[in-house]
């Protein structure tokens, strides 16, 4: 089943090379709809107040005390983690570049035009739903195949560095962005942990869903 997936599956969109200049017009548009999905599951796990992601948990922290939005907060953390891939040697691809705009958009839309639920049983229930939003999302971006995301950059990046297991670079940058942007105000909550041991999952699933639907 889609748990067992090790791999991105490659589809008829995909691209053949992560650093392509000319992507297809199909590898484009499944692109801008994987990162406008995934923005989209950020942006609804922040308005439904049970808890953000790590890095949006960051991103509220700081805009609280430099009143920016909050997507362009998380736009402006995009490029201040690329900075950081300058000594890790990591190349930005198209993707990285839409990364970084388009979810931090699609959370500022959310948060406009989305309002909180009150009952908190739906709140959790947004919660759930925006974690397989942004599964799905990540799933499609990751099968087009235009370079990988800032975060995810820097996690490969330092990995390189290091040597240490992946899951351990990952969650040591997952629970110290989380935890500057606790202390700072950002909002941790169920949906926080929803998100830290349900993204895995709903990535695979996207993945398996994309991988099904297109071959």
């Amino acid at each position: 089943m889609f748990l067992s997936i090790k791999n991105v599956p490659k589809v008829s969109w995909s691209s053949d090379k992560p650093f392509n200049l000319k992507p297809k017009i199909s590898t484009s548009f499944f692109l801008c709809f994987g990162l406008i999905l995934f923005g989209l599951g950020e942006g609804l796990l922040i308005v439904s107040a049970a808890g953000a992601s790590p890095w949006s948990v960051l991103a509220q922290g700081i805009h609280l005390n430099i009143k920016l939005s909050v997507g362009i907060t998380t736009i402006l953390i995009s490029i201040a983690v690329l900075l950081f891939w300058v000594p890790l040697n990591q190349k930005p691809g198209i993707g990285t570049i839409l990364n970084a705009l388009i979810i931090g958009l699609m959370i500022d839309f959310c948060i406009k035009f989305v309002p909180t639920p009150e009952n908190y049983i739906f709140q959790l229930l947004l919660a759930i739903i925006a974690v397989l939003i942004v599964g799905l999302g990540g799933g499609i971006y990751l099968v087009a195949n235009l370079g990988p995301g800032p975060r995810d950059g820097l996690m490969i990046g330092l990995q390189k560095k290091t040597n240490l297991p992946i899951a351990v670079v990952r969650a040591s940058l997952e629970i110290t962005v989380m935890s500057i942007g606790w202390y700072l105000g950002g909002t941790v909550g169920v949906g926080t942990l929803l998100f830290a041991f349900g993204i895995g999952p709903a990535v695979a699933f996207g993945l398996f869903i994309v991988g099904k639907s297109f071959n």
